[in-house]
């Protein structure tokens, strides 16, 4: 679990470079089998070593280390219970959470909208922590891997940590994007219609290198 850990730790830290989060902000979970690795409570991400990996079961019950887990464990744990997803994002970037403070849902203004499985929801506040925060996340990413938080942030959640970590910082580029187009007066973005969307998706899947058989 080592090696897991220490590659969460260097996700945490990205998060804290690409000034998605403030802080002891948001928080970063990886499942390894029935094992969910997650940030410790509090604790500055530069500060976290070997010795800090905190680990918990599929019920929130600690079976490696000392620290406290996380105070969103619940969202974290909820992914795991609902999904097949292998590493969760949580952040509180900045643009994300301005659109979370403006519309129910960011509307499709680019085509890696269909990356994230279409316009992406904005979860009801609710008091961080809490069971009814994590009902709400659950709500808005159904057929999705990501969601806005109102007032609060974001949650993305992939295969490994790398595809968690790059949704999110998709996602707050298209919150960027969205703010920036909608805030001229007497303009209204343009966005991708569904059916693009779908042709997009299906692009999607066969993008990048396929490494050739040896």
């Amino acid at each position: 679990m080592l090696g897991a850990w220490r590659e969460l730790v260097e996700t945490a830290r990205r998060t804290n470079d690409a000034g998605l989060v403030v802080g002891t902000s948001g928080n970063v979970s990886v499942r390894v089998r029935d094992t969910v690795l997650v940030t410790p409570s509090g604790v500055p991400y530069e500060r976290l070593h070997d010795d800090d990996l905190c680990a918990v079961d599929l019920e929130g019950r600690r079976v490696a280390g000392s620290l406290s887990p996380t105070s969103e464990l619940p969202m974290h744990l909820a992914v795991y219970r609902h999904t097949a997803a292998r590493a969760v994002v949580h952040t509180h970037a900045v643009h994300a959470t301005a659109v979370s403070t403006l519309v129910g849902e960011l509307p499709a203004v680019h085509y890696m909208t269909a990356e994230l499985g279409g316009p992406v929801r904005v979860a009801p506040y609710a008091t961080y922590g809490s069971d009814e925060l994590a009902g709400h996340m659950l709500a808005a990413l159904e057929g999705r891997n990501a969601c806005l938080l109102q007032n609060h942030g974001t949650v993305a959640f992939g295969d490994g940590l790398g595809q968690a970590y790059d949704r999110t910082a998709q996602l707050e580029w298209m919150c960027q994007v969205w703010l920036a187009a909608s805030s001229l007066p007497g303009r209204t973005p343009s966005l991708i219609p569904d059916d693009e969307l779908a042709r997009v998706k299906e692009k999607l899947k066969g993008y990048g290198q396929r490494r050739a058989p040896e």
